[in-house]
Parts: C-alpha cells; structure tokens; sequence
C-alpha cells in the first residue's frame, strides 16, 4: 500500500487538494492507499511524543504504525518560509530510530503558491530521507503559482497532471 502525507497541519492547504489527486491517480491504476493528513496529529504531540517521550503517545503512535507497516510513501510538501513545514519535521523526529523507513520508497512533490514550487522545501526533505536511509524517487514535480492551477479541487494544469502521472507509474512499478 502506499501511504500519501500531507505534509503540513495548516487548514485549507492546497497540499490536501493534491494529495486527494495523487490518491485518484493511485486508485486508477489499482494501488492501495491510504492519506496521513498531519492535521490530525495529537495537538500536544511535541510535548508528549518526541525524545524521551518517544513511543509513549499512542494517539501519535497510530501514525508511526501506519510508516513502520507500509513501504511507499508520497510526500506532498509546501514551502514555507524556504523550507518544508516544522510539524513536518517534528513529526520525522517522533518516529522510532533508527528509522523504521530504511529501505523503503519515497515521493515528493512540491507545492508553492510562489515560482518554485516547492523545489527547496523538498530539496531540504530529500536531506532528512537520504539521512534515514529512504529510497527517494528523482522525479520530484514542483508545483508553482499552485493557486493558479487548481479548480473547484483539481488540477487544471495538463503538465502538472502529466508529472505527477509520471512520477505515480515509477512510484509503484515494481
């Protein structure tokens, strides 16, 4: 099964609406899927499950189950602030280590509301899952000028559908 995670807790992101159309895209073809949304993260969670509270916040460690039972994983990242979301990066730390993820297949697609897409926030990511050992796919779409792309929950652009697609097919080949 592969896992789609929006990569931010912010309410209305465009990252929801993309997610929603990779799992489409994953549907069509057959694969499983299931959306780890991280604004359904416990809202104590820094407090309660990072570090010496490690494995000890079941609500949090129903999504660490979710990445430790599974083994491709879509990553949909907005920039902010030239980066990728700090409840991005909280979450990755809350996760067992040595990472659970070795070994496993990683996709990212960027998402901006500005002219790069999402390329250094996903750049950054790259670095944290090369780090615990992921196996991150090269194709990474970066979606720029995203507002300028979406209608009524889907994408309008044919070269955003078109990498996307793309990068689903080397996702899930085998």
């Amino acid at each position: 099964m592969t896992v789609v995670i929006v990569g931010t807790n912010r309410k209305d992101a465009n990252s929801r609406t993309i997610a929603a159309y990779y799992q489409r895209l994953l549907e069509e073809r057959g694969e499983a899927n299931q959306l780890l949304d991280l604004i359904n993260l416990p809202a104590d969670f820094l407090a309660t499950a990072l570090y010496e509270n490690n494995g000890q916040n079941e609500e949090f460690n129903v999504f660490r189950r979710v990445l430790e039972g599974n083994n491709r994983f879509v990553f949909i990242v907005p920039e902010y602030n030239g980066s990728f979301p700090g409840v991005l990066k909280a979450f990755i730390d809350g996760l067992e280590y040595p990472s659970k993820l070795a070994g496993k297949k990683a996709a990212m697609v960027g998402v901006a509301a500005g002219m790069h897409g999402g390329a250094l926030a996903i750049s950054h990511l790259t670095d944290v899952l090369h780090y615990l050992g992921m196996q991150v796919l090269p194709v990474k779409p970066t979606l720029a000028f995203i507002h300028n792309h979406l209608s009524n929950e889907e994408i309008t652009s044919s070269i955003y559908q078109q990498l996307l697609e793309q990068q689903v097919d080397k996702l899930i080949a085998r």
